[in-house]
C-alpha cells in the first residue's frame, strides 16, 4: 500500500514522520503532477489526473486534508491541524475516524455461496456462523499470497467480501472464474460502498451516539436499515484498538462521516489519515500486502498459519502449503525495535551483529513509533534468528542496532 500527497502542479508535499510539519519540494520534471511517498519507505510517482476520488473526497478537501495516491485512489494522508503523530495518539488514547473507501467490496449470493468461497480462500468459513467476520487469504498455486481480505458471513447464501484496493479486481475475477459454473452471483459494489473505520477506546460511544448497534463481540457484525441507507457495522479494524468498521451506501457517506466526526471530536477524537493508519498497524505487527505479504511471501513465513483451514479439501495453494509446513520455513517475519536512534524503512538489509558480511534478511516495513518514541520495523529474516537477539540494520549507509522482538510492539486491545 502506497502513501503520498499531491498539493498542486507547482509543488509536491513530501511526508516524513520525523518532522511535525511536511515540507514542500519542487516536482519531478518527468512526472510533475504527484509524488507518492510511502510511509513504509517506498517512493513512486502517479499522475494526479489518473487517481480516483472516493465519495468523501470533497469533504476532506474542504477540511484541508493532505492527499496521496493509495492504489490509484487519492486518499487523505493526514488532516489539517492534526498530523500523523496527533492522529496516531488520538486513536491510542481516545478515538479516530478513517476513510477507507478505496477498499473493494463485493457480495456473493445464491445457493452454495459460502461453500463456493470456501474453495477459494484459505481460512475455513465453517469455523464461523452468520453475523461473524473472518480474516482470510487468497493464494496462488505456489502458496504466494495474492491478497488478504475480510469475509462477512451473512448466511450460507450471502457473503460480503472486502479485499485490498490494489487487488480488488484480481480477487473478484478469481472468484468469478472459480464459481462460474455455479448458480451464485458476484456483485461488485466497490463504487457504491463507502467504508468508515471508527477506532479507539471511545469508539463504542461514538457508534452509540449515532444510533448504530455497538454491543458487538469482536469479529461480529450487524446489518441495519437506517434513514441513511443500509449499514453494516463490524467489530473489526486495523489499529490494535477496540474499533468498528462501517460499510455504508456511498450516497450517504458524507452524512455518516459528518455525524461520526461531530461525536468523535466531542470526545477529543479526530479524523485521521492513512499515514497514522500505517504507524498504528506497524506497532501491532499487522501485515500489509505488498510488504509482509505478496506472491513471493507465503502465509507461513508471515506467521499466518492460523488463517489456513488445514483440514479443508481444497483451495488454491493448499498442496504447496502442506509441503512447506512439513519441510519447515526458511525465513520468518519478526519485529525489530531500534536500540540506536534511527528510523528504518522497507527494503533495508538486516545483518548479523557480530559479522556484517552475514545478511540475515530485509525489512518489509519500518517507521517511527509514536507510542514507543523509537524506530521499529517488520522484517523477513532467516528462520533460525531467535527473538531477543541483537541485529544490525543498514539505515541509509549507517549501521543501527535493533532487537528482534515478537510483535505487537505495544499492548493490543481490539477484543476489549
Amino acid at each position: 500500500m502506497d502513501f503520498g500527497t499531491g498539493v498542486n502542479s507547482e509543488f509536491v508535499l513530501q511526508v516524513t514522520l520525523t518532522r511535525s510539519r511536511p515540507r514542500l519540494i519542487a516536482p519531478s520534471p518527468v512526472v510533475p503532477l504527484l509524488v507518492v511517498a510511502v510511509v513504509s519507505g517506498s517512493v513512486m510517482y502517479v499522475p494526479q489526473s489518473e487517481a480516483r476520488h472516493g465519495p468523501l473526497h470533497q469533504d476532506h478537501e474542504t477540511r484541508g486534508a493532505k492527499f496521496g495516491d493509495f492504489a490509484g485512489w487519492l486518499m487523505p494522508l493526514e488532516f489539517d491541524g492534526g498530523g500523523v503523530l496527533a492522529e496516531h495518539t488520538a486513536v491510542r488514547e481516545r478515538v479516530g475516524l478513517f476513510d477507507v473507501s478505496h477498499m473493494g467490496t463485493f457480495v456473493v449470493t445464491g445457493p452454495g455461496a459460502k461453500d463456493g468461497l470456501n474453495e477459494v480462500f484459505t481460512n475455513d468459513l465453517n469455523r464461523i456462523g452468520p453475523g461473524q467476520a473472518q480474516y482470510s487469504l487468497l493464494c496462488n498455486d505456489r502458496a504466494g499470497v495474492i491478497d488478504d481480505l475480510f469475509v462477512y458471513l451473512v448466511s450460507d447464501e450471502r457473503v460480503i467480501v472486502v479485499p485490498n484496493a490494489a487487488n480488488s479486481s484480481i480477487v473478484i475475477g478469481t472468484v468469478e472464474r472459480v464459481l462460474e459454473s455455479s448458480d451464485v452471483r458476484v456483485d461488485d459494489r466497490s463504487h457504491s460502498t463507502a467504508i468508515i473505520a471508527v477506532q479507539g477506546p471511545a469508539s463504542q460511544q461514538v457508534i452509540e451516539a449515532v444510533g448504530l448497534p455497538a454491543d458487538l463481540d469482536y469479529l461480529h457484525f450487524a446489518e441495519c436499515d437506517t434513514d441513511h441507507g443500509q449499514v453494516l457495522v463490524a467489530r473489526t479494524g486495523y489499529t490494535g484498538e477496540r474499533g468498528y468498521e462501517l460499510l455504508v451506501d456511498a450516497a450517504y457517506a458524507q452524512r455518516w462521516w459528518g455525524l461520526l466526526r461531530t461525536h468523535a471530536e466531542a470526545l477529543g477524537g479526530r479524523a485521521c489519515g492513512l499515514g497514522g493508519r500505517d504507524t498504528l498497524r506497524t506497532e501491532m505487527g499487522y501485515a500489509l500486502h505488498g510488504h509482509e505479504l505478496s506472491v513471493s511471501i507465503n502465509p507461513l513465513e508471515a506467521g499466518l498459519s492460523w488463517a489456513i483451514g488445514w483440514d479443508k479439501i481444497a483451495f488454491p495453494g493448499l498442496h504447496e502449503l502442506r509441503k512447506i509446513r512439513q519441510s519447515g520455513i526458511q525465513r520468518r517475519l519478526v519485529g525489530l525495535k531500534c536500540v540506536d536512534r534511527a528510523i528504518p524503512r522497507a527494503g533495508m538489509v538486516v545483518r548479523d551483529v557480530t559479522d556484517a558480511d552475514v545478511v540475515l534478511g530485509k525489512t518489509t516495513s519500518g517507521t517511527f513509533s509514536p507510542t514507543l518514541k523509537s524506530g521499529i520495523a517488520l522484517a523477513l529474516v532467516d528462520a533460525d534468528v531467535n527473538d531477543g537477539v541483537e541485529v544490525v540494520v543498514d539505515v541509509r549507509g549507517r549501521s543501527c542496532r535493533a532487537m528482534v522482538v515478537r510483535p505487537p510492539f505495544v499492548e493490543s486491545s481490539p477484543r476489549d
